[in-house]
């Protein structure tokens, strides 16, 4: 469902499985398979997989995106992979601020911030993942944590940059676990982050896509796209799954 200016997004998050030749397979398969031009797809392998899989897709109406991405534009930072590096490998968005980024690597929400920062200055759209744990939203503090999340990025936002953003709500007690927020707890949210984004930027807010992930399946990804405020899809394990990702595809078309 489109919601006025807002095309549907779907995003693949590939996290880290798989081999190169499984990527490939897994990337032609998608090809194949969309067609359609109603609405965006990208999938986000691996940073060793990113360039065999943007070469795979290369021509196709699938784009790529990186996992992460440094807040630094290049030095002795080991390990580490800078957006211009993700532009030259051939992607055309990066998440940023992913939970288990924020959880595991414990990054602050300066720090995704600035890799928000990173992402645009090198001409990347970063998806900027924001999201409770069980505790904070059994606590009722799920609004106060999403958008402190979001104001580290609003605060440090050049003008007219914010129509670049895309938004992903992931509340982290629904990743992997096979729980997931109901279609109206999301809209809840993504309604919340959207009237945050209008406070700096009224005209962004009505362009900037909110994605919702946790736990998307096929099987929910039609009551998820009928919320007016969810414009599409951040999906995990099941975009593992070429045939069930390109029905969640489909769901949003």
């Amino acid at each position: 469902m489109t919601h006025g200016l807002r095309r549907p997004l779907v995003v693949g998050n590939w996290k880290m499985n798989g081999s190169c030749v499984a990527a490939r397979a897994r990337a032609l398969a998608l090809r194949n398979g969309v067609t359609s031009t109603d609405c965006d797809v990208l999938v986000a392998p691996p940073a060793m997989h990113v360039f065999p899989v943007s070469e795979e897709l290369r021509g196709s109406r699938i784009g790529v995106a990186g996992q992460d991405v440094s807040e630094f534009p290049d030095g002795a930072h080991t390990g580490d992979t800078s957006a211009a590096m993700l532009v030259d490998a051939g992607c055309s968005h990066v998440l940023v601020g992913h939970s288990e980024r924020r959880a595991r690597h414990g990054e602050s929400d300066d720090k995704v911030a600035a890799k928000a920062f990173a992402a645009l200055g090198a001409g990347l759209v970063p998806i900027v993942c924001v999201g409770e744990t069980l505790a904070e939203r059994e606590g009722g503090m799920t609004e106060a944590v999403v958008l402190r999340q979001l104001d580290a990025v609003l605060a440090g936002a050049l003008p007219g940059s914010l129509d670049m953003l895309v938004l992903a709500y992931e509340p982290v007690w629904a990743i992997g676990t096979g729980r997931n927020a109901t279609p109206e707890q999301a809209q809840v949210v993504h309604a919340c982050l959207r009237a945050r984004v209008a406070r700096a930027d009224a005209g962004a807010a009505a362009r900037v896509r909110i994605l919702y992930g946790g736990s998307v399946k096929a099987s929910n990804t039609p009551a998820l796209f009928a919320m007016p405020d969810i414009d599409g899809v951040l999906v995990g394990g099941a975009s593992l799954d070429a045939q069930e990702f390109l029905e969640i595809c489909a769901a949003a078309r």
